[in-house]
């Protein structure tokens, strides 16, 4: 009996590159598969399967690599099938388990549907919604079509079920977040906006449609509409990050580190440098692997502002190292000149330290 499905996770990001699917019979894993970079895979039960397995399910069933020459004569009897589940298992990941006796054994080919994977490293519910797995399941499959879709780069199609997810259930806040992104790639700010703000009435502990509507009012200048969609993220804080003398990895695609410099860049705007450099620095702390050497830049202004010239002579540096090709690299050096200047012409005993 060959088993197909698909591993998701239930907060619509990619499936990790280390997913797998694994049969676990009295906690012990007696088959392991892993999913293809879409999530999908295949597995071999009953007669002719090996015991201990590891699978690649990029491969067609009966074709597919078998990483262990031990043969398991009948696979997997099906008087076992009470004793055995089927899960997802990725790092920082858990997932539900399906018994096999739910399956139909008589069938050759069995679809058992989506595996879901809930993220298990930050707080519950901070950049996740229950919402997606209480949906009806015909919402579900609409959703789960949308996420392909725009995977595939169909963003008609993507629109499409997105569209349906939220009308079959019009309180599916991953679905209006992820129509709201979908929007937001065709150009349609308006009802991106309206979108991702239909995501917050209905679970104000969802992030990241906060988060993009941050994003969006930074783009149109709207500091103060930053700072209430940043004021909340980080309100909410999902990995609790307390010290701003640790320093942390979050090797998640969304990261609050995110709303930090968002919340900085509003603060120097409205002219709050305190505010400002409090929610730098923590961006900085935040995430070591920040995409974004702008921060640098903006903690350098903000260091200029408070005349600690040394400090912002560091974070251009730490600019130039991350964006040695930046297009504004020549005039971030002009500045850099300008600022090892002022501090070489001001008294030692003058300059700040850093707290």
């Amino acid at each position: 009996m060959f088993l197909s499905g698909r591993v998701a996770t239930d907060d619509g990001t990619p499936v990790p590159h280390d997913a797998s699917v694994e049969v676990v019979c009295n906690e012990k894993v007696r088959q392991k598969a892993y999913a293809s970079p879409g999530g999908a895979f295949n597995m071999q039960l009953g007669s002719g399967a090996r015991n201990d397995s590891v699978l690649d399910a990029s491969d067609d069933p009966s074709s597919q690599h078998i990483g262990s020459n031990r043969l398991y004569s009948g696979g997997i009897p099906q008087h076992d099938f009470a004793k055995c589940e089927l899960r997802a298992s990725a790092a920082g990941f858990h997932s539900n388990r399906r018994s096999l006796m739910d399956l139909t054994p008589s069938d050759r080919n069995v679809d058992v549907g989506s595996i879901v994977m809930e993220r298990v490293s930050k707080v519950k519910g901070a950049t996740i919604s229950a919402a997606p797995y209480k949906a009806a399941a015909n919402a579900r499959k609409a959703y789960e079509k949308g996420l392909q879709a725009e995977k595939n780069g169909k963003l008609a199609d993507a629109h499409k079920y997105f569209e349906q997810a939220v009308d079959m259930n019009p309180s599916y806040a991953s679905a209006w977040f992820r129509l709201g992104t979908v929007l937001e790639k065709e150009k349609a700010t308006d009802s991106a906006r309206a979108a991702y703000t239909k995501a917050t009435a209905i679970d104000a502990h969802f992030l990241p449609p906060y988060l993009s509507l941050a994003s969006m009012a930074y783009e149109a200048q709207d500091w103060t509409g930053v700072l209430q969609f940043t004021g909340h993220v980080i309100a909410v804080d999902p990995l609790s990050y307390g010290d701003e003398s640790v320093y942390v990895v979050d090797l998640d695609e969304w990261s609050p580190a995110d709303a930090y410099f968002y919340n900085a860049v509003a603060n120097f705007k409205l002219d709050r440098i305190d505010e400002a450099e409090k929610s730098a620095i923590k961006a900085e702390h935040v995430d070591l692997l920040m995409k974004s050497p702008e921060l640098h830049l903006q903690l350098a202004e903000i260091f200029t502002r408070g005349n600690n010239y040394d400090l912002a002579i560091a974070q251009l540096q730490t600019f130039l190292d991350l964006a040695p090709h930046a297009k504004d690299r020549d005039v971030v050096r002009e500045q850099l000149a300008k600022l090892e200047k002022l501090s070489h012409s001001r008294p030692s005993t003058d300059k700040p330290v850093q707290n």
